[in-house]
């Protein structure tokens, strides 16, 4: 029975405000939003906004809001938003809990992504929902379990004479093989339940098949097996629908790659570019017709293949839920998606919700776009060895940005620069060779750069790129339109022969500055300033124009901005003088949503000093391109021209480059030379931290302890210097994100092969080697200082040993293993850098402690860290809001407060990496100087074990083994790590499985008598055995704590570490985390066993809400 009890059209607020009533469910005064987590491939951000966009809603609507949510770093887990937040695993046994705890009327599963799902699914099923009476307000269990079950999905498409692709649900691998024989080769293979394409591929023979399928089957319970629509081209509708049944289509997209390419890892245009106009209608009206089938009350996106000639078309899947795909439709048309399902949710209907955007019209209308957007995809996969670097069926990008243009060229080239900020534009490589027609028919993360090669430089006509690839040639035209502009560009040799109207011509076309100056001497003769101060002598500078979700066809006051030279007049008045604030820019490894928490917090507090405010982002998934974040949003490019265009046009008060990451941090020099106002350190002296040369030899004068180093030039000097002081030693370049060419060196062969790599890197700026200190703990410092003096500092302990980067180590805070005396040494290195670099703003340090030797500094930046959410958080203090205030000056300063030595703390919250393996097909699971993860958890907890316990459940898919399950172990049998893990957990019942002779004899060494150890045979390349070898032994964990990376992929231990991630098997290959969690599971499995076999619901301790933790509201 429906939770709404009328499908009565109402009147709208609009027409009669008087006797508006709108009718709501009843009984709804608290409601828990499920959240999705850590980022994840394929869950990544924009169930940030998203979620965080919901809880407004509810807000507005009065209603008590419980999140719950392990993800620390988000906006959404911040006391503005929600009322009670619980930094807790998202399954459905803590879920469990917190309904016991909180009885929440209604729940909203459809703002947590695949994860939110899914657990509403089994709470559902399970009985925990009606027990406790919650509603589940939106769109019903019923329907979420229709689209995601492929059988009953097919069949309900079935009943309304919708075509899908001819699929067969599969359980087991022969079942499989079955159906793939009789549908015919060449089939896809998806997995229900599963998130960004998860475990699903294509397969051309029965070989193939076998492998796909025994390791689709272990992350998912079933598989389709579909007929391959490859080359077909691929549509999607994001649509909402309310309760009395009204429909709208806000936009519709298409994919520049056809069929084959997951939509995330797929370049996008809105609205779509190449279909008629019967194509479109047909497909919205199926998409209408879909929607009220099958009861969705909400937002959903309906993704279709078409037949490239002809007017045939499948659905390929519908998502009943906020996907990625609805924050960028959000984002492309200005229309708040997520807002309005949380509205829609409460039981309000289109006609009687204005949009809050324009503030003129009801969102019961479909936006119209007088201008394209482009999203490319940002992978990341050069971070990971023995990656596979195809892209397909499953997904593999990190991040997405967006960018909006006037035509097809200037959105597009926007985008390619968003993506990397080292390209120029649509661009060739000479990486391919003899290759290219491969890469141009198997995509690759690079392909847009083959088919920049193709056109530019090998001489490709459109048809035979077209044959190549299927991509269609209306998209290949429009790239060679920008080919040809090279070209023309390329025949002037000097600056004065760039005339106005070929200058405009290309500015028009998406070119910049710097591509412009590469075209005339691609040696750079000319900078990019010499082509801006040219240009701007003949007057062509851009202008500014408004998305208002109207085609500017009625008069709307919106926010939401961007830049074009297709133009005659700017949409706005330059008149309020804001203070910029550069955000983070697209979600990569190493920069991600902390930013974007740091980004929309300086806003924030901006706004509260009573300043106006302008962002500039181009990043869909994100809260700082919410419309209502900021005074003025532009959608724009984060590089010098693009920023320095913006700060004279609104002739701004001055700038902030300290809280997006890295990205505003490498543009700030130029930016402060040529006379913009930037707030906080001066960048003369963040370039003095940002130099490793500058930098050490700072420290050096401060008396500030430092690994030995050296600045080198040549492999004869490193080979001499390595002799000195010993190997292991680091290689790494300056200016660098998330340790992106650092390499630790074990020998000289190593050195030799590895310095190549780094002095590729940056040319500019030469290379510095450092000895390299072993089986030492690291140490992080956030701090924020003013005029040199610290206010605010924090102290996290990384649990691994230096070595493995900061981004992908776990933190706790506060410190638990640190004297007094430690502490205070640190604080006062903290003091002497903040004093040296004059520092007014956020800094972090990472320190080493090798035992009882002085404190060494190994690295500084003077910007807010990807740990400035946590600590804040953690601390109860804002440390973004305390920056801003010494941004600020004068009475806005704070006293200094030492958070660290003055305070006792009753809790311990700790802070652990999420990592996407699974997504990336044979990297290997290593952990070192390179960051590989791409988010974050954290759980509070009353000591550092039950905290640790509670985060790495809060890791995705992450499965306590619960005795008597197997556990397997290999890796370093010289150290003693591996058998403290063994004596640690055989006292708890649990099989222990070894793969050689050796390791048997070295675990028996460690543990009593009486606990078996047992060889298991390892077929070492054959998915099928090894998955039946996994459960015959029922293996639930695996231990491998190997000492280096692997040497090819033969390598017994990196193929133990692989197949773990291939199964979803939780795998600890890191050897501090592995005591800890071993001795987290000896002092809590047995609770655990007791609770689940209990027919009481039994709260663990670890249950309290962030408040209750820190003891006040903290903001």
């Amino acid at each position: 029975m429906s939770i709404y009890k009328s499908t009565t059209p109402t009147i709208s607020t609009f027409n009669n405000p008087e006797t508006y009533s709108p009718e709501l469910i009843d009984d709804i005064k608290s409601v828990l939003i499920i959240g999705s987590g850590g980022l994840s491939i394929g869950q990544a951000g924009e169930f940030d906004y998203s979620g965080s966009q919901a809880i407004k809603a509810l807000k507005e609507a009065n209603k008590h809001t419980i999140l719950i949510n392990p993800n620390i770093a988000t906006n959404q887990t911040s006391h503005s938003l929600a009322d009670k937040i619980y930094y807790l695993p998202v399954t459905p046994e803590y879920i469990t809990y917190i309904i016991e705890r909180e009885r929440p009327d209604g729940i909203l599963l459809t703002f947590g992504g695949q994860t939110g799902l899914n657990c509403g699914v089994e709470l559902d099923q399970s009985g925990v929902l009606a027990k406790y009476n919650v509603k589940v307000l939106g769109t019903p269990i019923k329907t979420l379990i229709t689209s995601e079950d492929r059988d009953l999905f097919a069949q309900a498409l079935k009943e309304i004479n919708i075509p899908t692709a001819e699929s067969v649900a599969c359980e087991t691998v022969d079942e499989a093989l079955e159906a793939a024989a009789k549908i015919k080769y060449p089939v896809i293979v998806r997995s229900a339940y599963a998130l960004g394409g998860l475990g699903s591929g294509f397969a051309n023979s029965a070989e193939e098949m076998k492998q796909l399928a025994s390791q689709s089957l272990s992350l998912a319970p079933q598989i389709l097996v579909e007929k391959s629509l490859k080359g077909w081209k691929e549509v999607e509708y994001e649509v909402v629908r309310d309760r009395v049944g009204n429909c709208i289509t806000v936009c519709n997209m298409e994919n520049f790659d056809p069929l084959g390419v997951h939509t995330g890892d797929s370049i996008v245009f809105a609205p779509s570019q190449t279909l008629s106009d019967e194509e479109y209608h047909m497909l919205r009206s199926a998409a209408i017709k879909i929607i009220r089938h099958l009861g969705v009350i909400g937002e959903c996106n309906v993704q279709y293949a078409l037949q490239p000639n002809g007017l045939d078309y499948r659905v390929i899947e519908v998502n009943a839920r906020l996907s990625r795909s609805s924050a960028l439709a959000s984002k492309a048309t200005g229309y708040p998606l997520a807002y309005t399902a949380a509205k829609i949710a409460l039981g309000y209907t289109l006609p009687e919700l204005p949009n809050p955007i324009t503030k003129t019209t009801v969102a019961n209308f479909e936006p119209s776009l007088d201008y394209i957007v482009a999203k490319v995809p940002k992978w990341d996969l050069s971070k990971f060895q023995y990656v596979n670097r195809d892209i397909g069926s499953s997904m593999k990008s990190v991040g997405e940005v967006m960018a909006i243009g006037r035509n097809y060229e200037e959105a597009f080239q926007k985008a390619l620069r968003q993506v990397d900020p080292t390209v120029l534009g649509f661009q060739g490589s000479d990486e391919f060779g003899d290759n290219l027609d491969k890469v141009l028919a198997e995509p690759t993360d690079r392909r847009v750069l083959a088919i920049g090669q193709a056109l530019l430089h090998e001489g490709y006509s459109v048809d035979k790129i077209h044959e190549l690839s299927n991509i269609d040639k209306w998209f290949l035209y429009k790239c060679n339109n920008i080919a040809k502009m090279y070209k023309e560009l390329q025949q002037r040799n000097e600056l004065n022969q760039l005339d106005k109207e070929l200058l405009t011509k290309a500015k028009k076309l998406g070119f910049s500055d710097k591509q412009i100056a590469f075209c005339i001497d691609p040696n750079y003769k000319y900078s990019e300033f010499d082509v801006r101060n040219l240009r701007k002598s003949f007057g062509i500078i851009p202008f500014v124009k408004r998305i208002d979700t109207l085609a500017a066809e009625f008069p709307a006051s919106t926010n939401y901005l961007y830049t074009t030279y297709n133009a005659v007049k700017s949409d706005v008045e330059f008149n309020e003088n804001g203070m910029l604030v550069l955000g983070s820019g697209v979600y990569r490894i190493g920069s991600s949503v902390e930013f974007d928490w740091c980004a929309v917090n300086t806003a924030k507090a901006l706004r509260d000093a009573g300043k106006k405010t302008i962002m500039i982002n181009y990043n869909p998934e994100t809260v700082s391109t919410d419309f209502d974040e900021v005074d003025r949003l532009y959608f724009e490019e984060l590089s010098y021209e693009r920023v320095m265009d913006i700060y004279e046009l609104e002739n701004s008060e001055g700038c902030v480059i300290s809280v997006g990451g890295q990205l505003p941090q490498n543009i700030a020099l130029p930016l402060f030379e040529n006379g913009c106002k930037i707030l906080g350190t001066s960048p003369v002296d963040i370039d003095r931290a940002e130099d490793r040369h500058k930098f050490s030899t700072i420290l050096d004068s401060i008396h500030v302890g430092q690994p030995e180093w050296s600045e080198l030039s040549s492999v004869d000097e490193a080979k001499v210097f390595a002799n000195r002081v010993g190997y292991p030693v680091l290689i790494r370049p300056s200016y660098v994100l998330s340790g992106a060419a650092m390499s630790v060196v074990t020998d000289e062969c190593d050195l030799e092969a590895k310095l190549t790599l780094a002095s590729d890197v940056s040319q500019d700026h030469p290379v510095v080697m450092s000895k390299f200190i072993l089986g030492a703990q690291e140490i992080d410092v956030d701090a924020v200082a003013h005029d040199g003096q610290v206010l605010v500092h924090a102290i996290s302990e990384h649990i691994e040993n230096a070595g493995v980067h900061s981004g992908d180590a776990s933190l706790v805070l506060p410190p638990q293993h640190l004297s007094d005396k430690v502490k205070l040494e640190l604080k006062d290195i903290a003091d002497k850098v903040a004093k040296a670099w004059k520092i007014t703003g956020p800094f972090n340090m990472q320190i080493i402690k090798d035992g009882d030797k002085p404190l060494k500094v190994i690295e500084c930046n003077i910007r807010a860290s990807r740990s400035f959410p946590f600590v804040s958080k953690v601390l109860g203090v804002n440390f973004i809001d305390i920056a801003v205030r010494s941004f600020l000056g004068g009475d806005h300063v704070p006293k200094p407060v030492d958070l660290m030595m003055n305070k006792k703390y009753d809790y311990v919250a700790t802070k652990v990496p999420q990592f996407s393996f699974t997504r990336l097909a044979g990297a290997d699971p290593y952990l070192g100087v390179e960051m590989a993860s791409t988010g974050e958890v954290a759980s509070f907890g009353k000591n550092e074990i039950e905290s640790y316990w509670t985060a790495m459940q809060s890791t995705m898919n992450f499965h306590v083994p619960l005795p008597p399950c197997g556990i397997l172990f290999g890796g370093d049998l010289t150290k003693e790590d591996l058998g403290t893990v063994a004596k640690n957990i055989a006292p708890l019942n649990y099989n222990l499985y070894v793969t050689t002779e050796e390791a048997k004899q070295y675990l028996e060494s460690h543990i009593e008598s009486g606990h078996d150890v047992k060889i298991i045979e390892f077929p070492k390349n054959d998915k099928r055995k090894l998955r039946e070898l996994f459960q015959k032994y029922d293996i639930k964990t695996v231990f491998n704590l190997a000492s280096k990376r692997a040497e090819n992929t033969a390598d017994l231990d990196y193929q133990m570490r692989r197949n773990a991630i291939d199964f979803a098997i939780p795998l600890f290959n890191e050897p501090k985390t592995s005591v800890l969690f071993s001795k987290a599971l000896a002092a809590h499995v047995g609770e655990k066993l007791k609770a689940l076999e209990s027919n009481e619901i039994i709260i663990p301790e670890e249950v309290h809400t962030w408040e209750e933790y820190v003891g006040h509201r903290a903001n």
